[in-house]
């Protein structure tokens, strides 16, 4: 039997000063380009700093005039004082999805204690789901292992398709 994987739309967003400022390349967008590069031949990127407006517009933009299924952003998402990917994504996103963070700091405390100082938070807005990844390029490829089995279930639901939820095929 042949599984048809459905064509994504993603969106990806490196949330860091240096960056932005050319400072140094982000290795960590690519890495997620490349984790989803079966779900998606050509994703979304934009690069910014940490900077929670402008972090905000970018989401926005890319959940609402793209169209985006998924957006990934990468960094900003410890203790520094300019951390501020999650604050910005709970402004934007309608409903949380903690699951999805609670499940990449559990298997990623598998790997490093540090994992419980991330920050990360997941969640929806209208028919994009929006997951907050760690800024290095190894912790991206480990919480995608995580989050990609259950990437193409999750954004079937957010457009609609309920049938296979739960095993409940009948809705009265």
């Amino acid at each position: 039997m042949i599984k048809l994987v459905i064509c994504m739309k993603i969106g990806i967003v490196c949330v860091s000063d240096r960056c932005s400022r050319g400072e140094c390349a982000d290795q960590s967008g690519p890495a997620i380009a490349e984790c989803v590069h079966e779900l998606c031949s050509a994703p979304e990127y934009r690069l910014v700093p940490d900077d929670a407006p402008q972090i905000q517009s970018v989401l926005k933009a890319l959940a609402d005039d793209v169209g985006a299924d998924v957006v990934f952003t990468t960094g900003g998402t410890g203790f520094a004082p300019r951390d501020v990917t999650p604050e910005a994504t709970l402004a934007v996103i309608d409903r949380t999805a903690p699951g999805i963070a609670e499940a990449i700091r559990a298997e990623s405390l598998r790997i490093t204690p540090r994992a419980m100082l991330s920050r990360a938070v997941s969640g929806i807005r209208g028919k994009t789901l929006i997951v907050n990844l760690p800024g290095s390029p190894k912790a991206v490829r480990e919480s995608l292992a995580v989050v990609l089995p259950v990437l193409e279930h999750a954004v079937e639901t957010l457009g609609g398709n309920t049938q296979s939820c739960g095993g409940n095929y009948s809705h009265v």
